[in-house]
Parts: structure tokens; sequence; C-alpha cells
């Protein structure tokens, strides 16, 4: 998990560094562009994914994931252990 944690972390940081070229070869995202504005929501949407890609590799690579994810979701299911 370590290893794919560290690929999920670079791949999230080349995607927030090289924004312009994941832009100019892969195109526009409609959904940013629509809710985010003309101009810029494309590229604000490459960082976001990219940040999100980072997000997701240090919590794979620290191995928190689960407990991460069972905070997020305490409000909406019961768990076993009361003291995540």
């Amino acid at each position: 998990m370590i290893i794919v944690g560290i690929l999920l972390t670079v791949a999230g940081a080349f995607f927030v560094i090289k924004t312009e070229w994941f832009l100019q070869n892969f195109g526009r995202i409609e959904f940013f562009d629509n809710k985010l504005g003309s101009s810029g929501g494309s590229r604000l949407g490459w960082k976001l994914l990219g940040i999100i890609f980072i997000f997701i590799g240090i919590l794979m690579m620290t191995g928190s994931g689960g407990q991460f994810w069972g905070w997020i979701l305490s409000p909406l299911i019961k768990t076993a252990n009361p003291n995540l």
C-alpha cells in the first residue's frame, strides 16, 4: 500500500504542477467549466483532482485510510468502536 500511496501522491503532484499540459493534451472538463467559471474552471478542476490524489495517497501511505473513512462516515453508520 505504501508504493500505491507514493504513486498516487506523485501523480497528484504532477496534476497540480503540469495543469496546462493536461489541459492542452486532454482538453477541458465541461463540469468544472460550468460550475467554476469559463476561463479557469478546467485548470482549477485539474488542480483539485491532483489535490484529491495527493490526499488519498497520503492516507494510503500512512495506513490511516480506514480510520479516516470511519470518522467521516460515523454519523451515517454505527461502528463497533465508538472511540474512532
